[in-house]
């Protein structure tokens, strides 16, 4: 199964949504770095994403997006290959 990262914050819709998702798709392990709680992570995530909501989701190093994108992904077929490895 792939690697999944997500920058995420305690009180935040979008990212239970992708979590949710991520679930269904079959992923048991999600690394969570929490923004929230260590301010300096949020700096790291918009160096790396250039963007500075949450969540914002890796799959094997791959940056993905947010929800939106991730949901959009599934939609197009997308997100189980990318799973899979």
């Amino acid at each position: 199964m792939a690697k999944v990262v997500m920058y995420t914050s305690a009180v935040c819709p979008y990212c239970i949504n992708a979590e949710r998702l991520l679930k269904n798709k079959g992923v048991t392990e999600i690394e969570k770095i929490r923004v929230d709680l260590q301010p300096e992570l949020r700096a790291e995530m918009m160096e790396k994403t250039g963007r500075r909501t949450v969540p914002q989701i890796f799959i094997n190093e791959h940056h993905v997006g947010g929800f939106d994108d991730l949901h959009a992904l599934d939609v197009k077929g997308g997100l189980e290959p990318l799973l899979a490895g």
